[in-house]
């Protein structure tokens, strides 16, 4: 048997608060600590902060840009492009990612807009 798994000791009755209780330790799910900033550090040591979101997106980011490097490295043919008139030769990744990028600035002004409008009818809420 492991000395993990062998029970130890009690030497005395402990209540997990109190001078008797080790430095450390934390107190049994019924007792509420001293101050709720101790409570909050020591009920979720690993929570997400602004660092490991920016760390995320960092990581997220760089696989969608080498995922957007195999795609240009593997469509370089050249292919023939018109739009409004205008007429011209182009590799096909390029013109591919171009209408991508039309799409998101397309997207992005309508939410734009969206968000423009929810905050003005809060603003006229909060004035009513």
């Amino acid at each position: 048997m492991s000395d993990d798994a062998a029970p130890t000791p009690s030497t005395g009755p402990t209540t997990g608060s109190g001078p008797e209780a080790p430095a450390g330790s934390t107190p049994p799910s019924g007792q509420a600590s001293a101050s709720p900033q101790a409570s909050t550090r020591t009920a979720d040591p690993l929570r997400g902060s602004r660092t490991s979101g920016i760390w995320v997106a960092v990581v997220g980011l760089g696989l969608v840009l080498l995922l957007l490097v195999i795609f240009i490295a593997q469509n370089t043919q050249t292919v023939n492009v018109a739009f409004l008139g205008w007429e011209g030769t182009a590799p096909l990744s390029v013109t591919l990612l171009a209408a991508a990028v039309g799409g998101l600035f397309l997207a992005v002004a309508a939410g734009t807009l969206r968000i423009l409008q929810l905050r003005r009818r809060v603003r006229r809420d909060k004035r009513a």
